[in-house]
């Protein structure tokens, strides 16, 4: 079990403890039934939203989507069976673009899925970096970020294998994920931000 995985289990033991006490409570509390059931999901809901929130809170790389546009400020690529049993990660650490260019000023690192193409791009990024030229990104899996019927549409013009980009369950730290899952990412020189138009002279 890795550090992230303790973390985890000590945070759903932990409200699990308060659960308990809480059920104890309630069994010996002159309230009504139904009182005592909206307590009891209301608390058992509250495991899953604390459990989603955690991955934020933690300094841990993000399994989660990247950001439609962003810019690649750093990556790390291990390859497959560099430690025994792994399938091998490229980790990109990036800041997300609004429609303007701008970066948002809130760096972020991403765990994707170890593929030969998506290594040899962000190798090649890496280099222009270090070559002094940024680099920008962009995530084939773009849209809402609300599903709907952007994500139906989608299906229908990009393949599968590139519309998840996303790593695999945070919970066990295994990828699930096609092992091209990062291929629908493209890197290219970044471009300046579109400033706002300035005010017409009188």
């Amino acid at each position: 079990m890795n550090s992230l995985q303790s973390v985890i289990v000590t945070l759903s033991i932990s409200y699990a403890l308060i659960g308990a006490l809480l059920l104890l409570i309630l069994v010996y509390a002159r309230l009504p039934w139904p009182a005592k059931a909206i307590a009891v999901v209301v608390t058992s809901a509250f495991y899953i939203v604390s459990f989603i929130g955690s991955r934020n809170l933690l300094g841990w790389a993000s399994v989660d989507k990247l950001p439609a546009r962003f810019k690649l400020l750093q990556a790390r690529i291990v390859d497959p069976l560099t430690v025994e049993g792994d399938p091998g990660s490229v980790y990109l650490w990036v800041e997300a673009l609004d429609d303007d260019n701008r970066p948002s000023g809130v760096p972020r690192a991403y765990r994707l899925p170890y593929s030969d193409s998506l290594a040899d791009k962000t190798h090649t990024a890496q280099n222009a970096i270090a070559a002094g030229h940024p680099q920008g990104g962009r995530a084939a899996d773009f849209g809402t970020g609300e599903g709907g019927v952007i994500d139906a549409a989608r299906e229908y013009i990009l393949p599968k294998t590139i519309i998840q980009t996303s790593g695999g369950d945070p919970s066990t730290g295994e990828f699930k994920a096609d092992v091209r899952g990062g291929d629908g990412i493209s890197f290219t020189p970044l471009l300046p931000p579109r400033m706002p138009p300035k005010d017409e002279q009188q």
